[in-house]
C-alpha cells in the first residue's frame, strides 16, 4: 500500500461520472444525510482536512472476477436508496474505494446529483412527498443559523424553494461551479448577475464563490492511499480494519461484506437488501433493516451460537444461510405478514417499543 499524489475534487468527480471509481461489493450503501453533505463542503471552504482516502486498483483482466457498484447519483430515500450493479466489463482498469465512499458520494451528489428526502407531515406513498433537491449556496451572506454550525450558507433546496428567495439571498447552485473553467469566468459571472454592484454584498460574493470554484478545480485536498494487492481475503481484511472502528458504519454491513465475498450462487448483498425492502413494503410499512434479517438467520440456520458477531459469519456458516435462504426468507415473510395482519406497521413501533422494554416487533 502506497500514499499516492493527492488530486483534486473535479478529478475526482470526473473519475466517479466516467465510472472508473466503483465500488466494491463489501461497501456498505448511502448514510449520510442532507446536513452531513452540507457541513463537507463548508469543511473544505473553510481548509479543513476530510480525512484520507483508501482505494483499490484492480487492472482490466481481474474486474471480472468481482462485483462492484456504481455510486449513488441522484439518491431519493422512497425510491432510489441502493447503488446499482456497474458493468465491470474488463476492458479498463477500475478504482475500488475502500474507505471514503460517503465523502465522495457527498461529493458527488452536492456537485452533479441530487437528494430527495420525504417532507414531514406526508404520507410515503405520496409522490409529492419527495421533491429533488440540489446543493446551493448564498453568495449574499455567511450561515445565519447557529443551530447548524456552519460558517457558509450551505442548503439542499428545490426549485421553488430558490424561487422564492428572498432579496438577502442569492442561491447559486453549486454544481454550476464546474462549468466555471478559469478564474476570469468567475468574475464574468459575477457581474452579469449584477452581484458586484454593492460593495459589501459583492465582497462576499466574490469572496465565496472564488474560494469554491478553487477548492473545487484546484486545491488537492483528496489524499489516498492505493491498494494494489487483488487478493479478495487481503482486502477484505483491509476494509474490515479500516471500518470497524467508525461509528457511522453498521455493523450489520461488515457482516454483510463477508456474505458478499462468500456467498456462491446469490448475490447476498442484493438478496438481502431487496428482502428488507420487500419486509418494509408489507401493509402499512415497516422498518426492518439488515441487521434484523442477519440476526434472525443465524437463530433460524439452527446455530448453536447466534451472537451477532463476525466469527459467527465464517465462511461455513455463511454458506449454511445461502443454502437454506428459501426456507429463512418464506418464515420472516410470514411472520412480518401475520403481525401486519394484527395492525402493525412502522407507525406503531413507538408504542411497540414501549411495551416490549425497547425489544422492536
Amino acid at each position: 500500500m502506497a500514499f499516492q499524489a493527492p488530486i483534486t475534487v473535479k478529478e475526482a468527480i470526473s473519475k466517479i461520472h466516467s465510472k472508473t471509481y466503483l465500488l466494491p461489493a463489501i461497501q456498505r450503501e448511502v448514510v449520510w444525510d442532507t446536513s452531513q453533505i452540507e457541513r463537507l463542503f463548508d469543511s473544505l471552504m473553510r481548509d479543513y482536512p476530510i480525512g484520507s482516502f483508501l482505494f483499490w486498483m484492480v487492472k482490466r483482466q481481474q474486474t471480472g472476477k468481482y462485483q462492484f457498484y456504481e455510486f449513488v447519483r441522484d439518491y431519493h430515500e422512497r425510491d432510489h436508496r441502493h447503488n446499482p450493479k456497474a458493468n465491470a466489463s474488463g476492458e479498463e482498469d477500475i478504482t475500488g474505494i475502500l474507505d471514503g465512499q460517503q465523502r465522495l458520494t457527498a461529493l458527488y451528489v452536492g456537485l452533479r446529483g441530487s437528494f430527495a428526502f420525504k417532507e414531514p407531515r406526508k404520507r410515503w406513498d405520496n409522490p409529492q412527498a419527495f421533491p429533488k433537491r440540489h446543493l446551493y449556496l448564498n453568495l449574499r451572506g455567511a450561515s445565519k443559523d447557529e443551530s447548524r454550525d456552519l460558517l457558509y450558507d450551505f442548503r439542499f433546496l428545490t426549485a421553488k424553494e430558490v424561487e422564492d428567495a428572498g432579496e438577502d439571498c442569492y442561491w447559486y447552485r453549486v454544481g454550476n461551479v464546474l462549468d466555471l473553467k478559469t478564474e476570469y469566468e468567475v468574475n464574468n459571472y459575477l457581474i452579469d448577475k449584477g452581484l458586484m454592484e454593492d460593495r459589501k454584498t459583492g465582497q462576499f460574493a466574490n469572496q465565496t464563490l472564488f474560494k469554491l470554484w478553487t477548492v473545487i478545480h484546484k486545491s488537492q485536498v483528496i489524499n489516498y492511499f492505493l491498494e494494489e494487492d487483488e487478493q479478495l481475503d487481503k482486502v477484505l481484511n483491509i476494509f474490515i480494519r479500516v471500518n470497524s472502528g467508525g461509528t457511522i458504519l453498521s455493523y450489520s454491513d461488515l457482516l454483510l461484506s463477508i456474505a458478499a465475498a462468500q456467498w456462491t450462487k446469490l448475490d447476498a448483498r442484493e438478496t438481502i437488501t431487496a428482502f428488507v425492502d420487500e419486509l418494509n413494503g408489507i401493509g402499512n410499512g415497516f422498518n426492518f433493516n439488515k441487521d434484523w434479517v442477519l440476526k434472525s438467520c443465524l437463530v433460524l440456520g439452527d446455530f448453536t451460537d447466534i451472537a451477532f458477531k463476525v466469527d459467527n459469519f465464517n465462511k461455513a456458516n455463511m454458506l449454511r444461510i445461502e443454502k437454506s435462504w428459501d426456507e429463512i426468507s418464506k418464515a420472516l415473510r410470514n411472520a412480518v405478514l401475520l403481525i401486519s395482519a394484527f395492525g402493525y406497521s412502522r407507525e406503531t413501533e413507538r408504542v411497540n417499543d414501549c411495551e416490549t422494554g425497547g425489544v422492536r416487533v
